[in-house]
């Protein structure tokens, strides 16, 4: 029946890893025969280590007797760490496909990081005779990408995108880099889309500067796109006069949040003082319609959140589960990032506003979590509407 949809059919079996084998072989020779063309092995508590797993899948190919009628994909978790050891192990064993997530992100620990597979097939080519058609280049903006649009941050000692991934602190390893960089590099920065050559620009930079540089940082950029960041780059060089090149990205993320959204901060005002209770008021677009509210707090922070729970009508389904401030770019005036998790009626959504004055950039990422409560709403119809239709 799936193959009257597509010509690729994939079958995977719930936690493989720590399935017999003969009934696992038994379960993959009857779903070949019966059309399956990708049999997707996972490891889905992270359990096994990389010498079993890579024996299972080799016994499973001596074993299924139909077995090159498929290709074997592997999915493995990372509870224990292994997840990427156990997936190379695969591909050493036979596994032709590998379920893989930008960053590593996942349930629990994550899945296997899809950067560390690339590159240790990359690095390791005289090791390994597979490769994939993935262009490295364009790993670190798409780590980045990942990690703005969905708020979860890549740790600083992350392999391949990490923050310190190409930091030399000791002294003996900083002059062996200097004497000859591959002493104790195994990859460039630039083979992973890692700009070095970091130019700083300013007000005084003109939008074909701002074009150059966010085309070497590997953006395509339509006139309007470009006409809207210009005026963004401009606001922000009057608040700090040196614009780095994670500024920019951060500039080309936040647009794209703040065009998807269905809820936008069209203006937003303060009183706060060591005598005076912290008043907030907001004013807020949605559609063809504005809200504005004001609201009272325990802080500026806290005044700014109730006035817009007010002014959209939300004040009983939200609950603030968590809340960081962390500078994301270098340079007095740093742009910050503000992170919240909202509870909304049992579910969690997480939202991230950025810019250089914190109260601002906690109101973007309040809405920027409700909005991500109202797509999630607006899928749900349409998904009612569809399982109606049918």
């Amino acid at each position: 029946y799936a193959k009257t949809f597509t010509d690729d059919v994939e079958f995977s079996p719930e936690d493989a890893g720590r399935t017999d084998i003969g009934y696992l072989s038994e379960v993959i020779e009857t779903v070949i025969s019966a059309g399956a063309t990708t049999v997707n092995i996972p490891d889905t508590t992270g359990y096994t280590m990389p010498e079993e797993f890579g024996a299972k899948i080799a016994e499973i190919k001596s074993r299924v007797s139909n077995i090159n009628k498929a290709v074997i994909s592997v999915h493995c978790h990372n509870d224990l760490g292994l997840a990427v050891a156990n997936s190379l192990s695969a591909i050493s064993n036979g596994a032709r496909q590998v379920e893989c997530t930008i960053n590593g992100i996942g349930e629990r620990a994550g899945n296997a990081s899809m950067e560390e597979i690339v590159m240790a097939l990359n690095v390791r080519s005289n090791f390994w005779d597979f490769h994939t058609n993935i262009n490295t280049e364009e790993i670190y903006n798409t780590s980045r990408m990942v990690s703005g649009f969905t708020g979860m941050l890549v740790q600083p000692n992350k392999a391949i995108v990490g923050e310190n991934a190409f930091a030399h602190e000791s002294g003996i390893h900083q002059d062996g880099m200097l004497k000859n960089r591959h002493t104790y590099e195994i990859m460039t920065p630039e083979s992973v889309g890692i700009v070095k050559n970091k130019i700083i620009l300013g007000r005084h930079s003109g939008r074909h500067g701002l074009s150059a540089r966010m085309e070497a940082l590997g953006y395509e950029i339509s006139d309007e796109i470009m006409d809207n960041l210009y005026e963004r780059f401009l606001e922000l060089a009057d608040k700090k006069k040196e614009i780095y090149d994670e500024d920019l990205r951060v500039l080309m993320g936040d647009k794209a949040e703040s065009d998807n959204g269905f809820y936008h901060l069209d203006y937003l005002h303060v009183n706060l003082g060591t005598t005076t209770i912290a008043t907030a008021t907001v004013r807020i677009k949605s559609k063809n319609k504005i809200y504005e509210e004001s609201a009272t707090g325990d802080g500026p922070v806290d005044a700014c959140f109730r006035a817009i729970s007010r002014a959209i009508n939300f004040q009983e389904q939200v609950k603030l589960e968590h809340y960081q401030v962390r500078s994301i770019t270098a340079g007095k005036g740093a742009l910050g990032e503000v992170t919240t998790r909202l509870n909304i009626l049992g579910t969690a959504y997480t939202g991230k506003g950025v810019s250089t004055d914190t109260i601002r950039a906690s109101a973007k990422s309040y809405l920027h979590a409700l909005n991500h409560f109202e797509s999630m709403k607006d899928m749900g119809n349409v998904f009612e509407k569809i399982t109606e239709t049918i």
